[in-house]
């Protein structure tokens, strides 16, 4: 191994410090040691996640932080990319004995053809796996209101306001939590003039109850041929996810769930450590899950 190669491996594993290193490699695997988490059969909503090879420990955190936390035990579908190794699905399924596990495989055999009537959706769904919250989320849920959550979430006390809507059954809107600024593929102003109708800033679909009807697959084939839709590799998702919220009807989920780069946990129920700051999902958000006793290692 050259002299270079290694230097790429340490600034690989070290590059955000010896506690981020070692709350991800060492402490984070620990999570397999503790009991399933069971009884997830309520369909007051349906978690919906999506996870790949890269992201699947993350995830069981991420779960069992929020049945820690919230005390709640809505049932729970878990959707792989088509990367995980059948042992990883196989620790899923033992840690989330009640969940629905759907395979890629399994996914395409029953969404493709669905999608024969929307050419630029099922494109997009063909070659975008991170497509599946617009497509495989709605069309395989078995609850009329989904917990949609990201791999990168942990929940430190009970989430009271996403909750209080979650249990509201009179309460009909999409809720998120709010990006640290807006992050869709096409600028609100310009949006708006496109489209007819207001755009809400800030949404992040990372987190969010989502209304099963609002994820409408004929409103997406026609935002899809909106000018610049496709442009940005990651946010055209968050993109569909707010036009059809907004259409539908949204708000925003309480100030203590937006992003924020800065500043710790102290306040809020929650925390997405983003992109940019997912070094501290490990040396911070794991390192207060232990601390205040949710989860055990």
């Amino acid at each position: 191994m050259t002299p270079g190669s290694l230097l790429l491996i340490f600034r690989q594993t070290f590059g955000h410090g010896l506690r981020a290193a070692y709350y991800r490699d060492v402490v984070r695997p620990r999570i397999l040691r503790t009991p399933p988490i069971t009884g997830t059969t309520d369909k007051t909503c349906e978690i919906h996640v999506l996870t790949c090879a890269s992201d699947w420990l993350n995830l069981v955190w991420v779960l069992k932080s929020f049945y820690a936390a919230s005390g709640k035990r809505y049932a729970l579908c878990i959707h792989e990319d088509g990367s995980l190794e059948p042992e990883q699905i196989k620790t899923l399924a033992a840690h989330f004995p009640d969940a629905r596990i759907i395979t890629r495989k399994i996914a395409d055999e029953i969404i493709l053809p669905m999608l024969q009537k929307f050419p630029r959706c099922l494109e997009l769904r063909r070659t975008k796996f991170i497509s599946f919250k617009e497509f495989d989320f709605p069309a395989l849920a078995k609850s009329e209101r989904l917990l949609y959550l990201d791999s990168d979430i942990l929940f430190f006390t009970i989430p009271e306001a996403l909750i209080q809507r979650i249990e509201n059954s009179e309460y009909k809107l999409n809720t998120f939590n709010g990006d640290e600024q807006t992050a869709y593929s096409i600028e609100p102003a310009v949006l708006e003039k496109l489209i007819g109708f207001g755009m809400l800033e800030r949404i992040n679909s990372g987190l969010g109850l989502v209304q099963r009807q609002s994820v409408n697959w004929e409103w997406i084939e026609e935002f899809l041929n909106l000018p610049g839709m496709l442009d940005h590799p990651w946010r055209f998702e968050q993109t569909l996810l707010a036009l059809c919220s907004c259409r539908y009807g949204v708000e925003l989920l309480p100030k203590e769930y937006d992003v924020h780069l800065t500043g710790g946990i102290d306040g809020t129920p929650c925390r997405h450590y983003v992109g940019t700051i997912r070094h501290l999902f490990y040396g911070e958000g794991i390192h207060r899950l232990l601390k205040n006793g949710i989860l055990r290692n």
